[in-house]
């Protein structure tokens, strides 16, 4: 008998940290869909994978928006009927000029819609279907400028917005206790991208690296935690 695939969802699939992690997780066997926000480009980067022999669906999703995250879990319930893996990529850093004494709550409230309400309406939506079969693997990317332990100053909107995502991947964990649904953070490193820049230290495949781990865990694998390099690190 052969081996269920695996049926994952990538937030903010269409370029960067997130397209490398829909392409190794395909080339592992998992059924990926790609989301993006934009149509097009999200359609262009499955096409391109689909090229590298890397066969991965498109499926927009604004994380911002309640009705699209309602749209998408209805397509894979009626297409799928479950869900195995959820990585939530999509993120913006949109407050490189702005300390905590001058942030506006404008670039405050924008950055949480996407890096935390974002990542907590899709675990709402999601949770039901890996509860059904008690199984999930929850991939939440996040950053060491949100680790309380190397906390500093600069980017206050980001930081406090993957603080919070940190504890959102707590509580959700904690609350799945006694089930095989494991929630994790995850911090890719500086890689380059277009929010890391050209002079990153990482590549895109070292940086999908840890949250293609985290998302393929065999059963009794870590909950609860934050990684980098596939190693705990403070929160």
């Amino acid at each position: 008998m052969t081996q269920e695939r695996k049926i994952a969802v990538v937030t903010g699939g269409n370029k960067g940290i997130g397209y490398e992690i829909c392409r190794q997780l395909a080339q592992k066997g998992v059924d990926v869909i790609l989301t993006a926000r934009d149509e097009a480009r999200g359609t262009k980067a499955c096409e391109t994978l689909r090229k590298q022999g890397v066969p991965v669906r498109f499926h927009p999703l604004d994380v911002d928006d309640p009705g699209s995250v309602g749209r998408i879990r209805e397509f894979v319930e009626r297409a799928f009927g479950r869900l195995d893996i959820l990585v939530n990529n999509a993120g913006i850093n949109i407050d490189a000029e702005k300390t905590g004494a001058n942030v506006d709550l404008e670039t405050v409230s924008r950055t949480f819609r996407t890096n935390v309400y974002g990542p907590l309406l899709l675990c709402q939506a999601f949770l039901p279907l890996m509860r059904q079969r008690n199984f999930g693997r929850i991939v939440n990317v996040s950053s060491t400028m949100g680790s309380l332990a190397e906390m500093a100053g600069g980017y206050p909107a980001y930081r406090i917005s993957k603080t919070a995502l940190n504890a959102l991947t707590r509580v959700l964990a904690y609350e799945s206790m006694g089930t095989n649904i494991r929630v994790n953070s995850m911090c890719p490193g500086w890689v380059r991208t277009d929010m890391g820049g050209p002079e990153a230290e990482r590549s895109t495949e070292e940086g999908a690296d840890t949250a293609v781990w985290l998302a393929t865990l065999p059963d009794g694998g870590p909950t609860g935690g934050f990684f980098r390099d596939r190693k705990r690190i403070p929160w």
